[in-house]
């Protein structure tokens, strides 16, 4: 038997960590409850409108927010807002894979140009990796805006 799962941060600001990894991964953040969205219509303006009707003090409103995967095959992303600091080094990390398939230099290169873009987001590169003989090849970690470890891969 096999469980479906959620990846849950906890965080300050969900609304902005969740749009960074919406970003990220080209994930979505789902309509609210009994919404129906417009072509074009932005997920987020609708949860505020939902938020507004369903009388949600203002200072409730990014308490939570989530992701999910538009094909399907992905977990779900969920945030929660905490009111203590991150205090050390992440037990659990996810690994972007931006290269698969790629291996040396053509995989580092691949992985520089991701990282890059990530780095626009909000992003930070913390350091690149050179591939060990039979462990593997170039990998990158980066932290996301509030500091979680991750790795493009």
């Amino acid at each position: 038997m096999t469980f479906e799962f959620q990846v849950t941060f906890d965080c300050h600001d969900p609304k902005s960590l969740s749009t960074f990894w919406r970003d990220a991964l080209g994930y979505v953040h789902p309509a609210p409850p009994g919404v129906e969205l417009a072509a074009g219509e932005d997920p987020l303006d609708a949860w505020d409108e939902f938020l507004e009707r369903m009388k949600v003090p203002i200072e409730n409103r990014n308490s939570s927010s989530a992701l999910v995967d538009p094909g399907g095959r992905g977990p779900r992303i969920f945030f929660q807002q905490v009111p203590e600091p991150k205090q050390s080094k992440n037990r659990l990390h996810l690994d972007v894979r931006a290269a698969p398939g790629l291996q040396g230099e053509a995989r580092l290169a691949a992985l520089e140009v991701e990282c890059e873009r990530l780095v626009g987001l909000g992003a930070a590169k913390v350091q690149v990796f050179e591939p060990q003989p039979g462990l593997g090849d170039w990998f990158i970690v980066m932290r996301d805006p509030e500091d979680n470890e991750f790795c493009l891969d």
